[in-house]
């Protein structure tokens, strides 16, 4: 079973449209749609903007559904010039730029007491996803990279100059970091898929409404392509 994670309704409506529907299961306030996407046995859900939200809705589906695999998808904010509007990433790893217990001696965005500081992607996932999205979406570039979440929309230069100076990410977000989080803890495959809504800068307001039905439909694409893939 494949657990697909959205944060917000338009990022997985697409993926349920088209997905045969065996059962619809509410936990935690959250719709799961359980059945077959692509040929492939699927859970669909939207778990609400967020890392308390994302982590939730990531243990449910390994506790409930038995999910071997997470893909989260949606749209981020680039943090790199060469990452264009619409254009992908697929995280090699994820990291929580908001941790911050630096206080005690360790570096910003590690959890406390845990044996790693950044949350692996599945390397066989992800050099499938950098394929299957180099055919599927051949109009748009595809990066891999770190991803770094925290419950924060980033709108401004300085923020955005940090996380790219302190973490080396490629793109920064509010939910893949919680749920890479909960596979590892889970010791189940997961990959982050995001396609590229703004800037992460000052520009970001002005670019998100515009592009956002773009990067959602790069990001579904990928994710049928993906599942016919594997």
């Amino acid at each position: 079973m494949i657990g697909i994670i959205g944060a917000m309704a338009d990022e997985v409506a697409l993926l349920q449209k088209e997905m045969k529907a065996e059962e619809i299961i509410e936990k935690a306030g959250m719709r799961f749609h359980k059945g077959q996407l692509c040929g492939k046995d699927v859970v669909v859900v939207q778990s609400g903007i967020g890392k308390v939200n994302a982590a939730l809705c990531a243990q449910i589906l390994v506790d409930v559904f038995q999910v071997e695999i997470l893909i989260n998808t949606g749209i981020a904010g680039s943090l790199d010039a060469q990452i264009d509007i619409g254009d992908m990433v697929i995280s090699t790893d994820a990291v929580q730029h908001d941790m911050d217990t630096t206080i005690f001696g360790d570096p910003l965005g590690q959890v406390p007491n845990m044996d790693t500081f950044s949350f692996p992607a599945d390397e066989k996932l992800v050099e499938l996803a950098r394929k299957v999205n180099e055919e599927t979406n051949p109009d748009i570039q595809t990066f891999t990279g770190r991803i770094v979440s925290g419950d924060q929309f980033i709108s401004s230069k300085e923020i955005k100059e940090h996380l790219v100076s302190t973490f080396g990410a490629k793109c920064t977000e509010m939910e893949g970091a919680a749920i890479a989080h909960a596979a590892y803890l889970n010791k189940v495959s997961c990959v982050i898929i995001r396609a590229i809504s703004d800037k992460a800068d000052n520009s970001a307001e002005m670019d998100y409404p515009t592009f956002e039905k773009m990067a959602i439909l790069h990001s579904s694409r990928l994710v049928k392509g993906l599942l016919a893939a594997m």
